[in-house]
């Protein structure tokens, strides 16, 4: 060997380090860096998936609000609509009841208005203008205003053809000078309160 091969053969071992890596060692340390790598890298594909899930999720999410918002309008609309109900019931039913007790009271009222109309007939000829039947009238003509607000007013009768609604016939009569079915007298007047017939009038027909 010469002195040059010498010298390169010491310079050799000189820079080759005491604490050479193994080949085992390399691998090992070559395959944790591989599998980090691995780990930390996300590909096109799986960023994809993870995207079309997640917009699914947002889909399903807003079909359930979307139902859940139309159950509940729907459930709102229902309960609006038997609330309305409830209130027209009442109000009809508060009103048939105003009805029914005003016309008891109307009624009872009707036989004193049928008493004064009475005394008046038995008032002698020549004493209309005494105290005492100045003031029968007096209040006579009071209770008439006040049935009148109260809207009852009399039914028309005599006169009038027969109406089994209005009338009530008590009595036939023969009768050439009127037409036939012809009310000719009224035995008791007849009310209306309202549309609604309070009492019908008792009257005689012709035939």
């Amino acid at each position: 060997m010469s002195d040059d091969e010498q010298i390169k053969d010491k310079e050799d071992l000189q820079e080759t380090p005491d604490t050479q890596e193994t080949p085992e060692e390399a691998n090992a340390k070559a395959a944790a860096m591989a599998a980090e790598e691995e780990a930390n890298e996300e590909t096109p594909a799986d960023a994809e998936v993870i995207s079309e899930d997640a917009g699914e999720d947002l889909e399903k999410e807003i079909e359930k609000r979307d139902e859940t918002i139309a159950l509940m309008h729907d459930k709102l609309q229902r309960q609006m609509a038997e609330f309305d109900n409830f209130r027209k019931r009442t109000e009809k039913e508060k009103s048939e009841m105003f009805a029914i007790g005003a016309t008891d009271i109307l009624k009872k009222l009707l036989p004193i208005v049928d008493n004064f109309e009475r005394g008046f007939n038995t008032i002698p000829e020549g004493e209309e203008k005494t105290q005492f039947a100045i003031g029968m009238d007096m209040v006579y003509k009071q209770m008439m205003k006040m049935l009148e607000d109260c809207k009852v007013t009399p039914i028309e009768a005599l006169g009038k053809e027969f109406d089994p609604q209005f009338h009530n016939a008590v009595s036939h009569v023969e009768k050439d000078d009127v037409g036939e079915n012809v009310i000719v007298e009224e035995y008791e007047k007849g009310y209306m309160y309202g549309d609604t017939v309070l009492r019908h009038s008792m009257v005689i027909v012709a035939n």
